[in-house]
């Protein structure tokens, strides 16, 4: 199945429907006049990765889906569940998965993998450089509104990519033709190095904002004191060794346009006032 998906054709499940592509992914298809399944331990219908007897009662009715795992794919048993869930999706008649993957994981080749082979007539990958957004909306945040991003990242390079950008081509691929089969690598249209990426915070907000270089286990003992995974720490080491220094083309692909530039976004964030000290 690869044709335009009626409004009527049955539900959109978004899973991770009220995080930073989820919501907008909902938001959009909303006012689309789509029937949207919020995916969510407190959704009216529940959906929880790690209880897969609610998996049944929220793919009821579902003609497509948008699969995200949180708090990552590459984390483990997150491919074991994806490809569960993939293929009860098929079986319940589910059409379209888009899958939202990160760029440069391997764990996460494998649960785009797991997508492939599901049996659902139509998929999509969306795989993600670094979200804008992770510096207004998640664990960046803080940091920023203290005026020191520390980071293990060294001199490394990423075309970070707008949430906004990601959410438009997920909807693409979820409700128009063309999208069947496709793994579109999402990126921003220029490479920053963190520094300049704080640099462009700083200049957007009119504060001292700094970029701090740290080590690796500082980093994990800072996550693991503030109640987090200090696994997280290993992604920086893993995924910015330059694999991901390079630019995609997959919104142009998608969407006929170039993507966002994080310039534009730091400026729109801080008219908001949510990096206001």
């Amino acid at each position: 199945m690869n044709g335009v998906l009626s409004t009527e054709a049955g539900a959109v499940l978004v899973i991770g429907g009220t995080g930073k592509t989820g919501r907008r992914v909902a938001a959009r298809l909303l006012a689309s006049g789509y029937e949207v399944r919020v995916g969510s331990r407190h959704a009216e219908v529940p959906f929880d990765w790690q209880d897969g007897t609610t998996w049944g009662a929220a793919l009821d009715g579902v003609a497509a889906a948008y699969v995200t795992y949180h708090p990552d794919l590459a984390v483990p048993g997150a491919v074991e569940q994806v490809r569960a869930f993939s293929r009860l999706a098929a079986e319940r008649g589910v059409r379209r998965l888009v899958l939202l993957s990160g760029r440069g994981e391997e764990a996460a080749e494998a649960g785009e993998r797991a997508v492939m082979e599901s049996g659902v007539p139509a998929w999509t990958v969306v795989r993600c450089a670094w979200f804008n957004q992770n510096f207004d909306e998640s664990f960046f945040l803080d940091p920023v509104l203290a005026g020191e991003v520390a980071l293990p990242v060294g001199d490394a390079v990423e075309p970070f990519v707008d949430a906004e950008d990601i959410a438009d081509v997920a909807v693409a691929a979820l409700t128009e033709p063309g999208h069947a089969g496709e793994v579109y690598e999402l990126t921003g249209p220029r490479l920053l190095s963190f520094a300049e990426a704080v640099g462009e915070l700083a200049r957007a907000t009119g504060r001292d904002i700094r970029f701090v270089p740290v080590e690796v286990e500082e980093y994990r003992a800072v996550l693991e004191a503030e109640g987090l995974p200090g696994d997280f720490a290993d992604l920086f080491s893993t995924i910015l060794d330059g694999r991901n220094a390079s630019l995609g083309d997959g919104v142009r692909r998608a969407l006929g346009r170039k993507p966002r530039d994080f310039a534009d976004y730091a400026r729109e964030a801080a008219a908001t006032g949510v990096w206001n000290a």
